[in-house]
């Protein structure tokens, strides 16, 4: 429905009894549409978000969204926009849950950041860092009271007319996320793709650590105005999510000093591990960044350091229908193998169920409209379909069905094309060597000798954030072992290793390591175990 037909058909219409009449439709996403109202009882403006009438159909999702906005209502901070009730009535003869809000006059964030992209080609940095700040000002609060977002970014984010942050939608991605609709399933995942977290990205788990990851995705977006991924299918952003290092927002924006690149580094960790370990913690981050920061226009560089996309992603998982081809004979290598915890051996806290999906809540809302298209489906790895206005690069809702059996395929599909099968014993390095492999069992994957890693990561490695006197171990997980090596070498670190059957990644892979990456460790005392694949079957 376009924006002029639904001013024309809910115009007049009112809610609880005639208690909020609706007038001027602001906003208007894939799971909601949020109207400008009038509270009758309290003589003032509200914003009434709708909620679609499929997921009104089914009580057991309304009754959850009922609870999740009362546990909402309770977040009372500046930068939270206020839920003041809600309920469910009646709209065409149809069920329809609702919940009332706080006007915000103002802009989404994403509009704000179209504006200094236009003057400037990125938001100033210092402003973006503040405006990150009250972000996790307003993330603190809702995880002290164990409320995930779940799906932060500028269309989630208002600013007000005097520059106040205030973050919407909290709580309706749970209510998405507990299961009880038959529109959520294991496996699925339901939000915007460009800010997803690569836990969210692979149907497991979430903690506060994946809002976290989202905030870090939102501020480089903020201070380099574009995405460190981006594609033209959701799928594809996922994986890159999952398999691919954002570049340094500094590549992008010369302006930028070298500790907001670090900042969103650790914020855009894979590991929630390694991310900041709360918004409380993040927060200062960026305060105290902020304060470092000389004021300076951005310096966009023409053409620099285009943005990962997970390229290759489909025609991996989609091959074209008239140009596939029988399997060859022989023994071939399934992408659908199970694969080792991608983390290392040690399960980290927020742990790895399968859950069900939840669906991102409408676009954000202020004086202009702001309206999104129909999300997208992806169903199962067979096809995408656009249920929408069209497709395009923004930030649309998206489904994500099956997204983990996807991505696992499309990994073990690239690491079967890129590894060779012959093998390289490595006995070289400080420290003592792991013990040659002499024969290969069935199903023994060689060694892949291009994932090195750079001697500066050892060299010149992070700073610590808690202690200037130490550094940060780097990550050096799925790197080849000489490499790592070499790594360590040039810096004066001893090293061990431990051989470990798996074929996943293939022999010579180091597949964890001790102290684990990012922890501080004093830079004239490093010593580090590598657990190095045999390239044999467990």
């Amino acid at each position: 429905m376009s924006q002029d037909g639904a001013r024309g058909r809910y115009a007049g219409r009112a809610l609880a009894g005639g208690r909020y009449q609706l007038r001027d439709l602001l906003g208007e996403g894939g799971m909601a549409s949020v109207h400008l109202a009038y509270d009758a009882v309290l003589d003032r403006q509200v914003a009434i978000k709708t909620l679609h009438t499929e997921l009104g159909r089914e009580q057991a999702f309304r009754e959850r969204f009922r609870r999740e906005a009362q546990a909402v209502a309770k977040l009372t901070h500046t930068n939270i926009v206020s839920v003041f009730d809600t309920g469910e009535d009646e709209l065409d003869g149809l069920t329809t849950p609702y919940i009332v809000m706080e006007y915000v006059e103002g802009h989404p964030l994403g509009s704000v950041l179209d504006e200094d992209v236009h003057r400037h080609g990125a938001m100033p940095a210092d402003k973006a860092l503040r405006i990150t700040a009250d972000v996790l000002a307003a993330l603190e609060i809702s995880h002290e009271m164990g409320l995930v977002h779940r799906d932060i970014k500028p269309g989630n984010v208002m600013m007000t007319k005097r520059g106040v942050v205030k973050v919407m939608d909290f709580g309706i991605a749970r209510a998405m996320q507990s299961g009880v609709t038959s529109m959520t399933q294991t496996g699925m995942v339901v939000g915007t793709p460009q800010y997803l977290s690569p836990e969210q990205a692979l149907g497991r788990g979430v903690d506060a650590r994946s809002d976290l990851y989202s905030v870090g995705i939102m501020l480089f977006q903020l201070v380099t105005g574009r995405l460190p991924f981006d594609a033209d299918s959701p799928l594809a952003i996922a994986y890159a999510h999952v398999q691919e290092e954002p570049v340094a927002p500094s590549s992008v924006n010369r302006a930028l000093p070298p500790a907001v690149d670090a900042l969103v580094a650790r914020a855009l960790k894979k590991n929630p591990n390694e991310r900041f370990p709360t918004a409380e913690a993040m927060r200062d981050a960026c305060l105290r960044v902020a304060a470092s920061v000389q004021a300076a226009p951005p310096s966009i560089v023409p053409g620099a350091a285009p943005t990962q996309s997970g390229a290759g992603v489909g025609s991996a998982v989609f091959p074209p229908v008239d140009q596939s081809a029988p399997a060859p004979h022989g023994q071939v290598q399934t992408p659908y193998q199970p694969a080792p915890h991608p983390y290392g051996t040690a399960a980290p806290s927020y742990g790895y169920p399968q859950q069900g999906g939840y669906q991102t809540p409408a676009a954000g809302y202020g004086q202009h409209p702001t309206p999104t298209a129909a999300p997208y489906h992806l169903t199962a790895p067979t096809s995408v379909q656009s249920t929408g206005g069209g497709g395009g690069r923004g930030s649309k809702p998206v489904i994500i069905g099956s997204v983990a059996v996807a991505l696992v395929a499309v990994v073990g599909l690239i690491v079967a094309l890129t590894m060779n099968n012959g093998g390289e014993n490595e006995a070289t390095g400080s420290g003592t060597a792991s013990p040659s492999v002499t024969s290969h069992a069935a199903g023994y994957r060689g060694p892949d000798t291009t994932k090195t890693v750079e001697k500066t990561k050892c060299t010149e490695p992070e700073e610590s954030y808690n202690d200037p006197d130490k550094i940060q171990i780097p990550d050096f997980r799925f790197k080849y072992v000489k490499s790592v090596k070499e790594c360590a070498q040039a810096a004066g670190w001893q090293v061990t290793t431990k051989d470990v059957d798996e074929n996943t990644y293939g022999q010579g892979a180091v597949i964890d390591q001790f102290p684990k990456p990012g922890t501080d460790v004093d830079p004239k005392d490093v010593e580090i175990q590598l657990n190095v694949s045999t390239g044999n079957p467990a």
